[in-house]
């Protein structure tokens, strides 16, 4: 996995519904993160991205690797929507990369949904 070797293991190593959010960071599975957070099958990750903008192919390596075990990506973009540039837009689909962005409360609500439905799901959850 492309992660920092500050993050380079999981808060957890399963996914989990996301419990809480706000003050800057998230609750889930009974722990508390501040921070954003990267949400992929195989754990929940400390994801580095503060906005949108930081969103870029390098942040998104660890989804981009799970891409083809994946149904949908999620972004959650903060408190407000956003549209990727067109070099992002591009880099996803040449990924086969089913994804959607939308403001952090809208994206945790969906990720849930999905999760509990028992789809192949990740997030980008940057924390507001």
């Amino acid at each position: 996995m492309n992660l920092p070797a500050a993050v380079d293991r999981p808060h957890l190593p399963h996914p989990a519904p996301i419990d809480a959010y706000g003050n800057g960071g998230f609750r889930f599975a009974d722990l508390s993160h501040r921070g954003s957070l990267l949400c992929l099958p195989d754990g929940i990750w400390a994801w580095s991205v503060t906005s949108p903008q930081d969103v870029t192919p390098e942040t998104l390596g660890p989804v981009l690797a799970s891409a083809a075990r994946l149904d949908l990506f999620i972004l959650g973009t903060g408190r407000d929507p956003w549209i990727a540039p067109p070099a992002l837009r591009e880099c996803l689909r040449g990924h086969s990369l089913r994804w959607e962005a939308m403001p952090t409360s809208a994206a945790i609500r969906t990720y849930n949904v999905l999760l509990a439905e028992g789809r192949r799901v990740a997030a980008g959850l940057i924390a507001v």
